[in-house]
């Protein structure tokens, strides 16, 4: 949430031509009823492959916004199970559903009778005291009875009373091996794993054993770590891409949002993470920061920083 925008996604897309990016999660109550759907669900043409996340726990609206997401020309819809935060909680969506394997089983039958779009979901591997293999592999197994394309599953269970969704995310231990007998038990079934995967090489020895893997926090903090992707997993052997190239080529994108009334600090929030492990990088960010949360930060100003940290990473 306020992470995978549109705007980071452009980023991640000249890092990857080919990696499935995912739209942060999109309540679908709020948007059956809220007056500014177009900006949920716009995205650049370029983002394809793409995924749209949603959270919920109505099946007559999930059905609804399946529909607006095959309208929209989606690839893929995801319904997360896995949010731990307070808010998604009390509306009973997110990781406590997973509580409630039979209604989540609803939800995802009205998304996919009302779409012809793959339908996959995203869960923690427990939540509370519901945290064992058994528990863990019914869930699944009813999922994928009412027709879950695919599992991404979060190796980490979620505690919904005493840990904040931060501590969510760090604190209960990763449990791969839960999930490797997941796979193993359900072997034909398409089983994706997150949480955790800081590197490439971690990927590639995981896929010996998954069917995918997710990425999350690292690609948003470190996203320069994932520039070989296409290389290491596509077979595209593009030169690998500098902070500097990536800035230069989205200036016209950036441009194009300043003119249609948006701001550089809409982009450029998340584009000052591509800088990084080179000399003065935090200087740099700073005085791009600053810039653009001032409104000073012209395009001709911007694309004169990405040429003097070209110079820098020569």
């Amino acid at each position: 949430m306020d992470c995978t925008d549109r705007h980071f996604r452009m980023i991640m897309r000249q890092i990857s031509s080919h990696s499935l990016l995912y739209t942060e999660m999109i309540v679908a109550q709020s948007l059956i009823f809220s007056n500014r759907r177009e900006k949920f669900l716009y995205f650049n043409k370029e983002e394809h492959p793409i995924s749209i996340q949603f959270g919920g726990d109505n099946p007559k609206f999930l059905s609804e916004v399946a529909k607006m997401a095959e309208d929209w020309g989606y690839d893929e819809i995801n319904f997360n199970v896995g949010c731990p935060s307070s808010k998604v909680s009390s509306g009973n969506f997110g990781a406590s559903l997973m509580n409630h394997p039979e209604h989540v089983g609803l939800c995802i039958e009205a998304l996919k009778t009302s779409c012809k779009l793959p339908v996959t979901i995203k869960h923690r591997i427990g939540v509370d005291t519901n945290d064992s293999f058994a528990y863990l592999n019914n869930f699944v197994r009813k999922i994928s009875n009412s027709g879950a394309d695919r599992f991404i599953v979060h190796a980490r269970k979620a505690f919904l009373k005493g840990l904040n969704p931060k501590e969510n995310r760090t604190i209960p231990p990763l449990r791969y091996d839960l999930v490797e007998k997941l796979k193993k038990d359900n072997p034909y079934l398409l089983i994706e794993i997150n949480g955790g995967f800081n590197e490439i090489n971690q990927c590639k020895e995981a896929l010996n054993i998954f069917d995918g893997v997710m990425i999350g926090r690292s690609a948003y903090k470190h996203p320069l770590k994932w520039t070989k992707i296409d290389e290491q997993f596509y077979g595209n052997l593009k030169r690998k891409k500098s902070a500097s190239s990536i800035i230069l080529t989205l200036l016209p994108y950036i441009e194009n949002h300043v003119s249609n009334g948006g701001s550089t600090w809409d982009v450029c929030k998340h584009l000052i993470n591509i800088v990084e492990n080179i000399p003065n990088a935090k200087k740099w960010r700073n005085k791009v920061s600053i810039d653009s949360i001032k409104g000073t930060l012209t395009i001709d100003k911007l694309k004169n920083y990405a040429l003097e940290l070209e110079e820098i990473e020569k």
